[in-house]
C-alpha cells in the first residue's frame, strides 16, 4: 500500500509539473534573477536584457517589474502587479488571455481581498497607483485597465492577489512608485527577474552557461522545477522508502509465516517424507502457498494504495497550486507491477529461508515425537 500510494503521489506531482509548468514552455526557458545590493550578480537593466536577447539561440527576453495596484472605485483591495511572463500558465476561469497583453490589459484573480472581479471581465476599470515625488512623498494617480481574463485565485505561484500586466505597463507602474521615468528606471534599477526563452531545449544548457559566465544569475526552469526540494523530494524518498519497507516487510512476514507453518505441520511433513515425499516437493507446496498469499496481499495493497493516492488528489493540488487529475495519481505500470509482485517474491524468499530448519529434521524422530 505504501509503495502504491507513494508512486501515485509522486507520479501525480511530476505529471502536473510536466504538463502545467514544463509543458507550457518551461523546457525552453531560463530564469534570470537580480539581487539588490549584490554586486556580483548582474542587474537586469535595459542594456543587460538587451545583451541577454542577443545571445545566440535566444528568442525572447521578458523582464518582471513588481509594483502595486489599488482599488480606485469599488473595494479596498491592493494587488501586487507583475509582468505576465512566458512562464506564467494561468488557470483561466473567465475571459481569455491574449497571446500578448496590450498596454491597457490586465489579468486578475476571480476574487481578491473580498472583491469579486467576475462581473468585470471585459470592462475597463480605474485602478490607483502610487506616483512618488523627488521629495520622498507620493500621490495616487489613476490608470484605466481592461480586465481581459480572470484566473483561479488558488494559483499563487507569485503570491496571492496578483495583477498581471504587459511588460511596459508593469515597468511604468514600478517606475512611478520609484519616482522615475519608465525608461530611466529600466536602465538604472532594472527588472527584479526575467524569463529568457530559447529557440530549442537543446540550447538551454549552452545559453545558461553563457549568461552565467557574463555575470547573470541564470538557471534553467526545467532543472529548477525538477529538482525542487520539499514535496517533490519527499515524494521521491517516499517511493524509495516504500520499496524498502515493503520488501523487508514481505521478507520478514514470509520468514515468520513459513516458520510457524512448518512448526505446526512437522508431524505431517515427517509422515510425507517417510512415505516418499522429498524435500523439493514439500518446498514446492510451501512456495505455492507463499505465492497465493503474496498475490492476495499484493492485490489488497495495490488497491488500498491506489485509493489513498486518489484521495490525496485534492489536497496535493492545493499544496502545489497545480491541477492534478485522478489519472495523474494512478501508479504507473512498473510501480503497479512492483506492488503486486514484491509481496509474493518476499514471501517466497522468506519461505525458503524459514523452512530450511524444519525440513532438515529427521522424519522418523519427528514422527515418533508427534505420535
Amino acid at each position: 500500500m505504501l509503495l502504491t500510494a507513494s508512486a501515485g503521489v509522486a507520479g501525480g506531482a511530476a505529471g502536473a509539473v510536466e504538463r502545467d509548468v514544463l509543458g507550457s514552455g518551461g523546457l525552453t526557458q531560463i530564469e534570470l534573477s537580480s539581487f539588490e545590493g549584490d554586486a556580483s550578480v548582474r542587474s537586469l537593466t535595459t542594456a543587460a536584457l538587451r545583451y541577454a536577447g542577443s545571445v545566440p539561440g535566444v528568442r525572447q527576453v521578458v523582464g518582471d517589474y513588481p509594483s502595486v495596484l489599488y482599488a480606485e472605485e469599488n473595494g479596498t483591495y491592493d494587488l501586487t502587479s507583475r509582468t505576465l511572463t512566458p512562464g506564467d500558465d494561468l488557470p483561466v476561469r473567465g475571459g481569455a488571455v491574449p497571446e500578448e497583453l496590450g498596454p491597457k490589459d490586465v489579468v486578475l484573480p476571480t476574487d481578491a481581498q473580498g472583491t469579486d472581479f467576475t462581473p468585470l471581465v471585459g470592462r475597463t476599470v480605474a485602478f490607483g497607483y502610487t506616483q512618488a515625488s523627488e521629495a520622498g512623498s507620493g500621490t495616487t494617480d489613476v490608470i484605466q485597465l481592461r480586465i481581459v481574463a480572470l484566473y483561479d485565485p488558488t494559483w499563487q505561484v507569485d503570491g496571492p492577489g496578483v495583477a498581471y500586466l504587459s511588460e511596459d505597463t508593469a515597468a511604468f507602474l514600478a517606475a512611478a512608485r520609484a519616482g522615475q521615468e519608465a525608461e530611466v528606471f529600466r536602465e538604472k534599477e532594472g527588472a527584479q527577474s526575467a524569463v529568457v526563452v530559447v529557440e530549442h531545449q537543446r540550447q538551454v544548457a549552452t545559453v545558461t552557461k553563457t549568461l552565467q559566465d557574463d555575470g547573470f544569475s541564470a538557471s534553467a526552469v526545467s532543472d529548477r522545477v525538477r529538482n525542487l526540494p520539499g514535496l517533490f523530494g519527499v515524494a521521491d524518498l517516499a517511493m524509495r522508502g516504500g520499496v524498502l519497507v515493503l520488501a523487508l516487510g514481505a521478507l520478514g512476514l514470509g520468514a515468520v509465516r513459513a516458520g510457524d507453518s512448518a512448526r505446526a505441520r512437522l508431524g505431517q511433513f515427517a509422515v510425507l517424507r517417510i512415505l516418499g515425499t522429498g524435500r523439493p516437493e514439500l518446498r514446492r507446496i510451501l512456495l505455492g502457498e507463499a505465492i497465493l498469499s503474496g498475490t492476495v496481499a499484493g492485490l489488497a495493497g495495490a488497491a488500498l494504495g491506489t485509493a489513498l493516492s486518489v484521495a490525496l488528489v485534492g489536497p496535493l493540488s492545493d499544496v502545489l497550486g497545480l491541477p492534478i487529475t485522478i489519472t495523474d495519481a494512478l501508479p504507473g505500470p512498473a510501480w503497479a507491477a512492483a506492488a503486486l509482485l514484491l509481496p509474493a517474491v518476499g514471501l517466497c524468499a522468506g519461505t525458503l529461508l524459514g523452512s530450511r530448519e524444519a525440513l532438515r529434521r529427521d522424519p522418523y524422530l519427528t514422527a515418533r515425537t508427534h505420535s
